[in-house]
């Protein structure tokens, strides 16, 4: 008989689907990857991505937040009908809200303690992991209210404009830096899945 033995396709099979499992649990559901440093260019994003000053109209006072969950975009609210638009990761199917929130508080470079619900998911994450380059809350982190959701830095930014989060709001760590000097605690934020008609 000519050919591979069923055994050996057998095992190369297993073989390929185990690494493909290794490496999505590596990753995490969320993307996340504790402990991976991304570099310079891997936080240079596509252009459409990028931070960038655009045309917006809202009744909503300058400084406001909004995010557009289906867009993909955080809005900063500017003076004479005009946004900055960032890019950003949203939570993934099952895992993406809407409301109205203020910013509680604001963190450079935040520790990580994944929520209760996130390890029941993904037992393999740390219980804590301080803050860092390597950490996925990433570089900066604004609170949202008193809910476990934050709009934060990441260590993954191939994340960006992708919906894998477990509804936190993450932009590369050189944008939520940005964005973290431009906004105050209790800047108000409002998040919307749909766009408005």
């Amino acid at each position: 008989m000519n050919g591979p033995r069923p055994s050996l396709v057998f095992g190369a099979l297993l073989f390929l689907v185990s690494l493909g499992m290794s490496h999505a649990l590596a990753q995490g559901q969320d993307g996340d990857q504790p402990g991976y440093v991304p570099s310079a260019d891997e936080e240079e994003l596509d252009p459409r991505w990028q931070k960038t000053v655009v045309f917006y109209r809202s009744s909503e006072a300058p400084g406001t937040v909004i995010v557009h969950t289906n867009e993909r975009y955080l809005y900063v609210v500017q003076p004479g009908g005009r946004a900055l638009r960032y890019g950003i990761g949203v939570g993934r199917e099952g895992f993406q809200w809407q409301g109205l929130l203020k910013i509680t508080r604001k963190q450079e470079w935040p520790d990580w303690t994944p929520p209760p619900e996130m390890i029941e998911r993904q037992p393999y994450l740390p219980r804590f992991m301080a803050g860092g380059p390597g950490n996925p809350m990433g570089a900066r982190a604004l609170y949202l209210g008193t809910t476990v959701y934050r709009i934060h830095g990441t260590n993954q930014p191939q994340t960006i404009g992708t919906a894998v989060s477990s509804g936190c709001f993450r932009l590369t760590n050189p944008d939520v830096s940005d964005l973290y000097e431009r906004i105050p605690v209790g800047t108000k934020v409002i998040v919307r899945q749909r766009p408005e008609v």
